[in-house]
């Protein structure tokens, strides 16, 4: 099943060296990776789905072979995701001729490489085991859009600086958001006033008040 999808992707990537993404049909990519259109549903509901498949597995394929880890804490780790983001934009953006013709499907591209971040910071704040404000899904949500979105801003930017320094100001920005799950794990522990176990004293007063 694996080996089908991984044709399918790769046989799309060859058409859109040629074609946009809405000149190409379902029947044009089976032709070429010569399976039929039964094949092709029992992996994807429509080329849409695989394009987003595509773009989310080549950002997933990077972050791999940089070994990027995070687990929720580390700012390096954060900031090696963000300089994938900005590389990443730089790498199929290269080639001026092809952005042109996928240019109406940029936000397919935007919601691909953001989910592949969302996945990756929602394994690493999933690994701490710490309650938040809000779900897990929301922050990881939240942060992965907040990457994405500076990188992008930052590509598109006139006279942008180069990723490398630019990262740690964009990595300062976000980072706050990645504290979130630190910052509702103290506010268990200690109360707004500053004190611990402020419940389990007023249970106390209440009881003594009681005798």
């Amino acid at each position: 099943m694996r080996r089908t999808r991984q044709l399918l992707q790769e046989t799309l990537r060859k058409l859109l060296q040629t074609k946009r993404l809405d000149e190409i049909l379902v029947q044009d990519i089976t032709d070429a990776a010569s399976v039929n259109r039964a094949t092709f549903y029992d992996h994807y509901p429509d080329k849409f789905a695989i394009f987003e498949a595509m773009i989310a597995g080549d950002f997933h394929k990077l972050l791999q072979e940089r070994n990027i880890r995070f687990d929720g804490t580390c700012s390096s780790a954060l900031e090696a995701i963000i300089l994938a983001v900005c590389e990443y934009l730089e790498q199929i953006h290269g080639n001026e001729n092809d952005c042109a013709r996928q240019g109406s499907f940029s936000s397919l591209m935007d919601a691909a490489v953001t989910r592949a971040i969302q996945a990756v910071v929602l394994n690493g704040l999933r690994s701490r085991a710490t309650r938040v404000r809000v779900s897990l899904e929301i922050l990881a949500s939240t942060i992965s859009w907040a990457i994405y979105g500076a990188g992008r801003e930052w590509f598109y930017s006139a006279k942008r600086k180069p990723a490398e320094e630019i990262v740690p100001s964009l990595a300062k920005l976000i980072l706050p958001l990645v504290s979130e799950s630190s910052a509702a794990a103290s506010d268990r522990a200690i109360s707004p006033n500053g004190t611990k176990g402020r419940k389990k004293s007023i249970s106390k007063k209440r009881r003594g008040a009681g005798r």
